[in-house]
């Protein structure tokens, strides 16, 4: 995407335009109570206030993934019965937004999104899935993006507070994509390329971020991802189910470690996908602020 402008002379020189910050978001995703999560976005969009108008940010109704991409990752008896489920249609759409979310950052015209989420996401294993979350997120938009733009490696950041097995399932054998999970083990598999943090079950907001930047940034630094994926739970936040005695701050400024280390690594391309946590104020509190810091404007 390109902008003229004009100079003293009269020649018509290129400035290029920053890409936009993509928002994806579906009217299913508020107004029902969500296993685990609840009706935690019963105000979005419109709670993202003045963030949402910035000139640099896209919003997209997020669409319906198909049932071809779902049976890439998940196994027909296992797809059969999600569509049988009353949560089908806020899985299909989150599910969708994070698709066409790696496809439009993949192909430059979004830098990073934050796309919201409901009922899909980090327990989703190819046969089967538990806590809330029924389908992969990661799994349909990484093999959509690779048929549309070749091999790409991505690397996938994990800090909601549970593991995420369904991510570690979906992706084990394969090499292009890192997967650090931030839960109560530690390990370390497939050559580095798995991982898992032990936070313990106490933290500060810095004891947390201080394991992020020494557990994640070195080793997606050495890996060298075009994507970075973040499935960014709040769930660890005071209060909440998962709650490891964070504070609300601690995601806002978790998404502006990542956002200028993604710009480091990877161009900028980053992808926040909404996971744990239903502490309503919570959301309302960090999103409209991680948003602004995604659209350069915090």
């Amino acid at each position: 995407m390109r902008t003229p402008e004009t100079t003293g002379e009269g020649c018509a020189t290129q400035k290029a335009a920053r890409p936009a910050t993509g928002v994806f978001f579906h009217d299913v995703f508020r107004g029902r109570q969500w296993d685990i999560i609840g009706d935690k976005f019963r105000r979005f969009p419109e709670v993202l206030g003045d963030a949402l108008t910035l000139p640099q940010v896209k919003f997209f109704a997020s669409p319906p993934v198909s049932e071809d991409l779902l049976l890439k990752i998940h196994t027909p008896r296992f797809v059969d019965d999600l569509k049988r489920a009353w949560y089908y249609d806020g899985v299909r759409h989150s599910v969708g937004g994070c698709v066409e979310a790696v496809e439009r950052v993949m192909s430059g015209e979004l830098v990073n999104a934050l796309v919201f989420n409901v009922a899909a996401g980090h327990h989703a294993e190819r046969d089967y899935s538990w806590g809330g979350t029924y389908a992969s997120c990661a799994g349909p938009a990484f093999w959509n993006a690779r048929q549309k733009f070749g091999p790409h490696r991505f690397a996938i950041l994990d800090t909601d507070a549970h593991h995420g097995n369904g991510t570690r399932d979906v992706f084990r054998d394969d090499p292009e994509v890192l997967h650090v999970c931030f839960c109560n083990s530690y390990s370390v598999e497939c050559d580095g390329l798995k991982v898992c943090i032990d936070t313990g079950w106490q933290s500060s907001d810095r004891e947390y971020l201080d394991k992020v930047r020494n557990g994640f940034i070195p080793r997606a630094k050495n890996f060298r991802p075009d994507l970075i994926l973040h499935n960014l739970g709040h769930d660890t936040c005071e209060g909440d189910y998962g709650d490891l005695g964070l504070t609300p701050e601690f995601f806002i400024e978790l998404a502006r470690e990542v956002n200028r280390f993604a710009q480091e690594v990877c161009q900028g391309r980053y992808a926040i996908v909404t996971h744990g946590g239903c502490r309503a104020d919570v959301a309302e509190y960090i999103f409209p602020a991680i948003l602004r810091i995604l659209a350069g404007s915090r």
